[in-house]
């Protein structure tokens, strides 16, 4: 494992960074800074002066000549034999770096460091101070100080890698800022158990050191090292650095939520007024004073990207977002949905190219149901229509269908948050996805609902989106179909019923249809509906309650459960408009229990009357008289029958003859 930047063998080599040229041009006592300019101490008079930036170095000729072939190309070059001024423009390390190569020529001892070694690599690059004119020339001594030292010290390769951001291209060219990262990436992935180097993340109970005390501040063998102890040293890099190392560190085979987390680590830091959690005006373009900014000069370079209207702020702002969103993990969890949303609403403000944009909405929509409604009311900056982007989440609501979709066709692919899902089913939290989306969106849909520019047409898509089985009751639509209408008084009936039709009826929970039943802004048919699906369901209820031995158990029981989940997402002004319809319910089943009770005892007597009217219609004895006057009766029907042509007389006396035995029937009865 690597060792402690105190005890690094190889710095030991190198004369803890002091090195100087092994000959010596000019016996002299160093430079000397007068004003802007600086003097050799030396009798000589100096020959020439060059000028970098606004310093200007008085010098000679030869010791540059010995060791730079660029300073031999410029003077043998030229055509002016007396030139004594050049001025270098675009030196890499400006002025500083050009100072300690002019030492190193002179053979004056260089002390290298962290901070000064890739500066000064370029330089010598630059002034192409190579082993062709000198043995042991400044390429070689700043190229093994990298390798040996740089590169095998945490610390120092941060440093240099940090260092590296002024230095474009010429750190690019190098491969410093390559090999930097590739360092970096190799101990980040490191065992935590073996560390033993100086870095700045701390655990909560430890107070960070500065990069002065680092050096004392070498983890123990003892100490716990947790696995995110690099996030803290790796957010200091600039964007494109941070994405240079993520790559490296993905290619290593690093745990994607750690890289997730990183990734997070990194916004928050950079990004506080986007990323982190609160309200986001919508007309928010610039950023903030106080919130850290990078000037490099790294921009990633996208087609169909607009700058119009943006600072530079903003610009690199975006440019940060954009590059976040290139190197998040694939992998679904790696980092939370919250923040996705709260990257995208970022993306959304600073006009990030559509592509990355389409890009992100599909990770949003692998894990929408993790999503709270605060995250999902994103502003439309369009400022044209509505105050949240309703496009947006309906685009989140297809992605999520589709990974649904996806998801259910293979059942061997299940997500971390689908096994805490199941594991927490005897915690109450048995919803699946599609559940938890149809409640979010029923949340998004009464916020959304209450802007008066939000067309019907857009409401019904989003409602209707979601499959039916999605929902297993229909409130939360039922609220945000009450609050659009509230909003929108000026609806005709034709669009009322357009709109209540999204919601079923049958759905709807005992206290949403009292309250429907009392609401004025639902067209007459629909309240009919209500009340006929409620009246059926009090029908069932009391078929249950006949047929079953405890119905308590069997039908009301999951009804009050229901209502109690329910509640927990209602707002609270919409559930003290339902105290009244509460207390009617309680009412109303008490009166249910009476109409029970009632009912067994009526249903008792109905049993007693059977059973008096059972023994009432058995057959009696019959007597001889009884069989003697029916067998006349018939024979008088007979001779009726027979005899009608005869006249009226034989009818009077046939009359004359029934008569008497009538009353005598009478009498004996």
């Amino acid at each position: 494992m690597w060792e402690s930047e105190t005890e690094s063998v190889r710095g030991k080599e190198f004369g803890n960074g002091f090195f100087s040229s092994t000959k010596h041009g000019f016996n002299t006592d160093g430079f000397q800074l007068k004003g802007q300019s600086w003097y050799v101490a030396t009798d000589i008079p100096n020959d020439l002066l060059i000028q970098v930036g606004d310093i200007n170095f008085h010098l000679h000729k030869y010791p540059l000549l010995s060791r730079s072939g660029k300073m031999n190309r410029l003077i043998y070059d030229s055509k002016d034999p007396d030139l004594k001024r050049i001025v270098f423009e675009d030196l890499p390390g400006g002025s500083e770096a050009f100072e300690l190569a002019a030492k190193f020529c002179y053979g004056l001892a260089v002390d290298l460091t962290a901070g000064n070694v890739s500066g000064l690599r370029c330089a010598a690059e630059y002034l192409e101070m190579t082993e062709d004119l000198e043995e042991g020339n400044l390429v070689f001594k700043t190229e093994a100080f990298l390798s040996y030292v740089v590169l095998s010290s945490w610390r120092d390769s941060i440093v240099v890698l940090k260092s590296c951001e002024k230095l474009s291209p010429w750190a690019e060219n190098l491969q410093i800022a390559r090999r930097c990262s590739e360092s970096i990436a190799w101990k980040a992935c490191a065992n935590p158990k073996g560390i033993k180097w100086a870095y700045t993340g701390k655990p909560s109970n430890v107070s960070s050191p500065k990069w002065n005390d680092l050096k004392d501040s070498s983890p123990s063998r003892n100490q716990h090292v947790p696995p995110d102890w690099w996030f803290e040293d790796v957010s200091i890099l600039r964007i494109d650095h941070f994405v240079r190392v993520i790559t490296a560190i993905k290619v290593k085979g690093m745990r994607f939520e750690l890289i997730g987390a990183a990734i997070m680590h990194y916004a928050a830091k950079w990004l506080p007024c986007l990323i982190q959690d609160g309200e986001l005006q919508a007309d928010e373009m610039s950023i903030s004073s106080h919130s850290n900014s990078w000037k490099g000069g790294f921009h990633m370079i996208i087609p169909g990207t607009k700058d119009d209207n943006l600072s530079i702020q903003a610009k690199d702002q975006r440019t940060i977002v954009e590059s976040l969103i290139s190197i998040v993990p694939p992998q679904k969890d790696s980092v939370s949905c919250g923040f996705l949303l709260r990257l995208l609403r970022a993306a959304n403000m600073l006009k990030v190219a559509p592509a990355l944009v389409t890009e992100l909405e599909k990770r949003v929509g692998m894990q929408l149901e993790q999503a709270t409604l605060a995250d999902l009311l994103i502003p439309n900056y369009n400022k044209s229509e509505t105050s949240y982007d309703v496009d947006l989440v309906q685009r989140l609501l297809e992605h999520f269908l589709v990974q649904e979709q996806t998801d259910s066709s293979s059942p061997s692919r299940r997500s971390f948050s689908d096994k805490q899902m199941y594991e927490g089913t005897h915690r109450g939290n048995n919803l699946n996805p599609k559940s938890r989306v149809a409640r979010l969106v029923d949340s998004y849909l009464t916020e959304v609902s209450r802007d008066r520019n939000l067309l019907m047409t857009k409401f019904q898509v989003l409602a209707e989106a979601l499959p039916e089985s999605a929902r297993t009751c229909d409130d939360g639509l039922y609220r945000a179909i009450d609050s659009y209408l509230k909003a929108h008084p000026t609806l005709s009936e034709h669009e009322r019923k357009r709109l209540c039709c999204v919601m079923d009826c049958q759905k709807l929970s005992v206290d949403a249809c009292i309250h429907a039943a009392q609401n004025e802004r639902l067209p007459l048919r629909v309240v009919v509906q209500v009340l006929f699906s409620e009246q059926v369901k009090i029908s069932n209820t009391l078929a249950n309650a006949i047929t079953l031995k405890d119905p308590a158990e069997t039908r009301y029981q999951p009804l009050i459960t229901n209502r109690k989940t329910l509640l927990e997402g209602t707002p609270q002004s919409f559930q003290e408009g339902w105290v009244t319809a509460k207390k009617d319910i309680n009412t109303l089943k008490f009166e249910l229990d009476g109409v029970k009770s009632k009912h067994v005892e009526l249903q008792k007597e109905m049993e007693n009357l059977q059973r008096q009217f059972e023994k009432m219609s058995k057959p009696k004895p019959t007597s001889a008289w009884s069989s003697g006057w029916k067998k006349l009766g018939k024979l008088t029907k007979m001779t009726t029958v027979e005899n009608h042509d005869i006249g009226p007389q034989i009818s009077t006396t046939i009359e004359h003859v029934r008569k008497p035995p009538r009353r005598w029937r009478n009498s004996i009865s």
